[in-house]
């Protein structure tokens, strides 16, 4: 694994958000939701993500969810995504995802 010095990590915008809305993705490749979260300050962001095998869309309106704010926006489908939802792979390779051990305010900066 190649090392990076601590200003390649900064210049990742990994920010804290609660997602407000759910919407089933028919037209994605793989399982997927399209996600809307609020993310303080930032405003709100909408992002595809596959991890319909763990959380159902009832489990997830409400919860907040880390996720990279300062990608460019991705063309999925009929979709754009304007951030990456961050989680880990289980041992079947799906999603589960990261997550804060108390509620933070939205848009709180990872550091």
């Amino acid at each position: 694994m190649e090392e990076i010095q601590w200003a390649d990590f900064e210049k990742v915008a990994l920010r804290i958000g609660t997602v407000i809305e759910v919407l089933d993705f028919p037209k994605a490749n793989k399982p997927a939701y399209k996600i809307k979260v609020d993310f303080g300050k930032l405003g709100l962001k909408w992002s595809s993500a596959q991890i319909t095998k763990h959380y159902t869309k009832e489990e997830l309106k409400g919860r907040q969810i880390i996720g990279v704010v300062n990608f460019p926006e991705k063309q999925i489908a009929n979709f754009k995504s304007q951030f990456l939802v961050t989680g880990f792979a289980d041992e079947n390779g799906d999603i589960v995802l990261a997550a804060v051990e108390r509620a933070v305010p939205n848009g709180s900066a990872l550091i």
